[in-house]
């Protein structure tokens, strides 16, 4: 506990000054929930799509992106093909049929099938609790991605519950990315 505690620490401390997301894993950020409560950004991602490689470069680089991500968020890196065991919600989630051999495509992780992503790169948010509150499919540039996250870094997603109410808030943001 102390270990984890430290780590938080440090990772706090040093978003202050990163020009880089300090990513973790989906396990670590909901380890870190239970000490400092905090919401989740997770970009999942495949080795073979090159939107997920623009979007980790361009948007992900971007130091006002990266800076906001790290101050607001736990954020998480997530290989949608990948092994990685992921414990939510009391299930365990895994990808049986990944062949580490494979290149390109490889099998959906259990965990990205839970999600029901409808492409690559997404973004998922988490609440601050672990529950899930939405995904968005495909790339984004610093400047699209920047009203998905002070909108629910602010919790005023919990206020647009209408197309009108969305449209008035995107109308009345000012980007500052």
């Amino acid at each position: 506990m102390k270990q984890l505690i430290f780590i938080i620490t440090l990772l706090f401390v040093g978003s202050t000054f990163a020009q880089k997301v300090n990513w973790m894993t989906m396990d670590e950020a909901l380890a870190a929930q239970q000490v400092v409560p905090k919401k989740i950004i997770m970009d999942v991602y495949t080795v073979w799509c090159g939107p997920c490689k623009l979007m980790d470069r361009e948007t992900f680089g971007n130091k006002k992106v990266a800076r906001f991500i790290n101050e607001n968020y736990y954020p998480v890196k997530f290989n949608a093909e990948g092994p990685e065991e992921i414990t939510y919600d009391g299930f365990t989630y895994t990808n049986p049929n990944y062949q580490p051999e494979r290149r390109g495509r490889n099998a959906t992780h259990f965990f990205a099938d839970a999600l029901r992503l409808q492409g690559y790169p997404s973004i998922v948010f988490f609440e601050d609790n672990g529950k899930l509150i939405q995904s968005i499919p495909g790339f984004r540039s610093p400047k699209e991605i920047e009203i998905y996250l002070k909108m629910i870094a602010n919790d005023d997603y919990k206020e647009l519950v209408t197309v009108e109410a969305w449209e008035t808030y995107q109308k009345k943001f000012k980007g500052t990315f």
